[in-house]
């Protein structure tokens, strides 16, 4: 399998579950963060910033526990220590707080809504659980479970907190499809830990790679076409 166009839905999953920040819900953390940098870091070094602040998250995911709060504090303090300019606590403070604002992309709503009464769909975030409600109920569709990083005390893409979703489910990852934008955070813990079906999500953000997933979709209007509906 390595499109939709290509490939014939054989997978019916017991749960789908779904990657949030990025996947369904629009992430702005690149464009809060040139914001915040504007007055310290030359235009033409932005892209590299982002870069590394991305990076910086993904190092701080793979660290002890910690709120989220906390970790974005210290991505952006690696970020400015990086580039040699200051660091303002109340950049990282100002990024989490406007998390819960964000909303879907504009495929989300229609493509989850052919298949939530059909197939239970579920979430797995990296998130704290007093963010992330506000983010899914602009989504436009029931949700069976969701469940955070916080609850897990674990990020992904660390196999811990996918286990902690196979746990309150009751189900091994066999009989579930996953469904992300992600490779670094989803896509290549999906695969290791053996899901029925891996969905990636073209968003643009990163590359493809056709080791670690099993469907490429643009967006999220044609997840029901892979599921059969």
């Amino acid at each position: 399998m390595t499109s939709l166009t290509s490939q014939t839905p054989s997978f019916t999953p017991k749960y789908i579950s779904f990657d949030c920040y990025g996947t369904l819900i629009r992430f702005h953390m690149a464009e809060m963060a040139r914001a915040f940098f504007a007055d310290r870091i030359p235009a033409e070094s932005m892209d590299r910033m982002c870069h590394l602040f991305s990076c910086y998250r993904l190092d701080e995911a793979l660290g002890p526990w910690q709120p989220y709060r906390e970790l974005l504090r210290s991505a952006v303090a690696r970020t400015a220590k990086a580039f040699g300019v200051e660091y303002r606590e109340a950049d990282g403070d100002a990024l989490y707080d406007a998390v819960p604002t964000w909303g879907p992309h504009v495929d989300v709503p229609g493509g989850l809504a052919k298949i939530g009464d059909k197939i239970p769909l579920v979430i797995l975030s990296n998130a704290m659980n007093d963010q992330i409600p506000h983010n899914v109920a602009m989504l436009g569709a029931p949700f069976h479970a969701v469940y955070t990083a916080e609850s897990a005390q674990a990020y992904k893409p660390r196999m811990q907190a996918f286990e902690y979703m196979f746990d309150m489910l009751g189900c091994g990852p066999e009989v579930m499809m996953h469904v992300s934008s992600s490779f670094r955070y989803d896509q290549n813990t999906a695969s290791d830990l053996g899901f029925g079906c891996r969905v990636f999500v073209g968003r643009g953000h990163e590359p493809s790679n056709a080791f670690y997933r099993d469907i490429e979709i643009p967006h999220i209007g044609c997840l029901p076409g892979v599921v059969g509906l």
